[in-house]
């Protein structure tokens, strides 16, 4: 069963069910409710009957008179229920044991041992409502004994005491009714029950036209995403889902376009990366086929010179294929790191000569401004040393420029601003080369991107340097990013904590 005919029928049902519980105690209720109220009506027509009561009581002082006399307690009580909505109505018939009168019945030619011949009772003689339905009145006297009156003990009273001089000289008796078996107040029940079933059954259809729209405002943006999801199995990327609420399902929406997203930008880059490494591989494979093949040939003599040339294109290609392991092993975690606490500017200094001397080579001016504060970091040098080697080759490489500064400052805590607590230091590698276009920045690092106007592939490079930086960079927890240089080149920024 799909999840919107799950939800329909399970808010039918509860409503259902809470609908008919509720209809059954207000029913409950009305007519425990009428029944109170007729006993307490009851007791107010009858009170006139505790008056008489007491007058009897008084001709001797004692109940003698009312003891058993059960014509004069029925005579008490009908006489004030005549008229009343308490007036039995009941069919009176003469009792089955009563006898025909000889002189009225007996036809004069009938002897008188031969038996009489009753006619059958009418229809309905001898069937009487429960005794809890009947109305039953009896005395009692001060102990709560019978005096008169019908006095069951399989039912409840209502006992009314009978005063003389606010003394208590006996008890008036009512049964309670569970329930009524004519009069108003059952045809008011009756219409009252009815009503309550049709204002249910209103109410159950309200429950069916708020229920459908319901569930179908919950479950459709579920269909949307489920769809969704079956396309990103397919392999279908380019897709958002659009939901104008403001609840669970618009969040998971939109985390549903960031993983759409997402998975485009991977697939984009794994595309990108296969394109660029074959094409990568394939310009000194081509040259080096091209070359030997022109000495088989004989197009070209096989000299010292020619064969340096095919050398060379082989130590290109092993160096790509170097950087591309490498690069591959940082993905995975598989380059090693041997960390320990580093004073950064010292580290600079003992490599400055070593670098000045690679940059004197292309006529590249290099310039420090490192400062005197102490700064410790917890690094691996070695790492360190070639991520610092291979911005500068990069900017020998393809920058044109011929000035390099290298600098340091320090970032202090966000949290600890008050206390003048340093957290990072920043190292800043800039050149007042060619530069690159700011829309370049972001993509400086990714694997094999090239600026194609200012990187040129005759150098040598395997456009795979900066990646390998960022990885060296990201290992040390820190940031590497690229902006435009102060002195007009490209600036590399890298972030690191401080131990």
């Amino acid at each position: 069963m799909k999840i919107q005919n799950k939800l329909f029928v399970f808010l039918f049902s509860y409503s259902l069910i809470l609908v008919t519980v509720l209809v059954l105690l207000i029913q409950w209720s009305i007519g425990k409710g009428m029944v109170e109220y007729v006993i307490s009506k009851e007791i107010d027509t009858l009170k006139p009957v505790l008056t008489n009561l007491s007058k009897e009581y008084q001709k001797e002082n004692n109940w003698r008179s009312m003891t058993d006399n059960h014509p004069r307690f029925r005579q008490l009580i009908s006489e004030q229920l005549t008229g009343s909505d308490f007036e039995s109505k009941q069919k009176k018939f003469p009792p089955e044991h009563r006898r025909f009168n000889k002189t009225e019945h007996r036809p004069a030619h009938m002897p008188e041992h031969m038996p009489m011949h009753r006619p059958p009772p009418p229809k309905g003689f001898g069937k009487r409502p429960p005794p809890e339905s009947e109305a039953h009145y009896a005395l009692l006297d001060i102990d709560k004994k019978l005096i008169v009156g019908n006095y069951l003990k399989t039912l409840e009273y209502v006992k009314t005491p009978i005063n003389i001089n606010n003394q208590v000289i006996g008890y008036f008796a009512i049964s309670k009714r569970n329930q009524l078996t004519q009069g108003y107040e059952v045809d008011f029940i009756k219409q009252q029950q009815h009503y309550l079933w049709l204002i249910g059954l209103f109410v159950m259809s309200l429950v069916v036209l708020v229920t459908l729209p319901l569930a179908r405002h919950v479950v459709e943006p579920i269909k949307l995403i489920t769809r969704g999801m079956h396309k990103l199995t397919q392999g279908d990327y380019q897709q958002t889902i659009e939901l104008k609420r403001q609840d669970e399902l618009s969040e998971l929406s939109r985390d549903y376009n960031e993983l759409a997203l997402t998975l485009a930008e991977n697939e984009n880059a794994r595309k990108r990366w296969l394109a660029n490494i074959s094409h990568e591989l394939r310009t000194p494979v081509a040259i080096l086929r091209g070359e030997l093949e022109a000495m088989l040939d004989k197009v070209r003599p096989i000299t010292e010179n020619n064969i340096a040339s095919a050398n060379d294109e082989v130590k290109h290609l092993q160096r790509l294929i170097d950087d591309l392991n490498l690069l591959t092993s940082a993905d995975i975690g598989g380059m090693r790191y041997r960390k320990q606490t580093e004073e950064l500017v010292s580290l600079i200094q003992s490599e400055a000569d070593k670098y000045r001397g690679y940059l004197a080579d292309a006529g590249i001016e290099l310039t420090l401004e490192l400062g005197s504060q102490q700064s410790n970091i917890y690094a691996d040098k070695n790492r360190l040393f070639q991520l610092f080697e291979n911005i500068i080759n990069n900017a020998i490489k393809y920058s044109s420029a011929t000035q390099f500064h290298i600098s340091i400052t320090f970032e202090k805590s966000t949290k600890n601003v008050a206390e003048n607590i340093l957290s990072d230091v920043t190292i800043t590698l800039a050149d007042n080369g060619v530069g690159v276009d700011e829309v370049h920045f972001i993509h400086l690092f990714e694997h094999l991107y090239r600026v194609e106007d200012s990187r040129n592939r005759k150098t040598g490079g395997s456009g795979l340097g900066l990646s390998i930086c960022r990885h060296i960079v990201t290992a040390h927890q820190g940031e590497i990013s690229a902006q435009k240089s102060n002195l007009g080149g490209l600036a590399v920024k890298i972030s690191l904590p401080l131990s």
